[in-house]
């Protein structure tokens, strides 16, 4: 089997299959990622025909893509692949969140919207700092922070990895890597004065969305590329295992 991977969905998946040889691709966009177990490759595939020629090569049986809700290429790519070699595949795609009551979400379609948006006011963050500039919190990942470089606001950035330019002008970088606790989040959003949160709504633990809530924080919600209509698309772990065994059977 091989995993396309990176996400906790994936490791907790590759360890729990007696019955199958289990290889876990990384794309390897980070220079420490948490492994899995099992075998495990890291980079890229070479677009759609570079991942159908590695699935008939390594003779694999099942393809499971257990990325990331927005690693849109890769995905493509697997329901290409499998299309080609006709080999199953399964996406195990953790469920997205649901606005609560308190919520104060503004959906987008995608980045360049999200910077859009916090641009024309439309969110009234010039009555909350009338005389200065607003205060953001990103948590898009390094690789979305360069859609908001042109945005005169102050951005306090989450991510595992140093970003790259473009980048917004007045950018504090938070290196770190979750699962974040509600009290962590509290004190970040108090410590820093933060006005509001710009997310992808990837689902998993929401301990940000919980605490922008508390504080009554508007958040622009960026919302998930469209799935694969080809594929079997299961949202937990279980589900997953539940389906992979019934295929070795």
């Amino acid at each position: 089997m091989l995993i396309l991977g990176g996400t906790s969905e994936a490791r907790a998946l590759a360890g729990s299959l007696p019955g199958f040889a289990v290889i876990t691709s990384l794309a390897g966009r980070t220079s420490s990622p948490l492994l899995p177990a099992g075998e495990v490759r890291i980079g890229g595939f070479g677009g759609a025909d570079g991942l159908a020629a590695f699935v008939q090569t390594q003779n694999i049986d099942v393809l499971v893509d257990a990325t990331h809700p927005f690693a849109a290429t890769i995905s493509a790519n697997a329901a290409q692949a499998a299309t080609r070699t006709g080999v199953p595949l399964i996406v195990l795609r953790r469920p997205g969140w649901t606005e609560q009551p308190g919520d104060q979400w503004h959906r987008v379609r995608d980045l360049g919207e999200a910077a859009a948006l916090l641009t024309s006011d439309r969110l009234g963050l010039s009555a909350v700092r009338p005389e200065t500039k607003p205060r953001v919190f990103l948590t898009t990942g390094r690789q979305g922070i360069a859609a908001f470089a042109g945005v005169d606001a102050w951005f306090l950035a989450r991510s595992v990895e140093p970003p790259e330019p473009p980048m917004p002008r007045d950018l504090e970088v938070l290196l770190d890597r979750g699962p974040f606790t509600l009290d962590g989040e509290r004190r970040l959003l108090a410590d820093h004065h933060i006005d509001v949160l710009v997310t992808k709504d990837s689902g998993g633990p929401d301990a940000k969305l919980a605490a922008a809530r508390e504080r009554g924080l508007p958040v622009v919600m960026v919302n998930r590329p469209p799935a694969a209509a080809t594929a079997h698309t299961v949202t937990t772990v279980a589900e997953a295992t539940e389906c992979l065994t019934g295929l070795l059977r």
